[in-house]
């Protein structure tokens, strides 16, 4: 059974089967989601939040999960590479962090232009 999956804040659409892990579906779907382990729980890099809402279609978290991201999990945190998808649902892909260090000095530098 197909599912789709929608990456925020892109809004980019994906179909995908069901057991699908997230990070499969962002390639799918040319979403960049940074890793350096290959999927493996290992880097940490994966990422991505899951509201209330949507967890229940992003699969138990596994053993390894669990213990890399301990309370993360409460917090809607899951890893990419380990969240199996089984619906239909929403994800949202923190901003890198180099990029909005970016994006908050040129917002900084356009106020400063206003005001001169």
């Amino acid at each position: 059974m197909n599912v789709q999956i929608t990456f925020k804040p892109s809004d980019r659409r994906v179909q995908v089967g069901q057991g699908t892990s997230l990070l499969q579906a962002a390639r799918k779907a040319g979403v960049y989601i940074p890793t350096r382990c290959d999927g493996k729980a290992a880097c940490l890099m994966c990422k991505v939040q899951i509201s209330p809402e949507w967890a229940e279609f992003a699969g138990q978290p596994s053993d390894a999960e669990q213990r890399k991201l301990g309370p993360l999990l409460d917090e809607g945190i899951r890893l990419s590479c380990q969240a199996r998808v089984q619906g239909d649902m929403e994800v949202t892909i923190p901003e890198d962090k180099l990029k909005a260090a970016i994006r908050r000095q040129l917002e900084r530098q356009a106020m400063d232009d206003e005001l001169w």
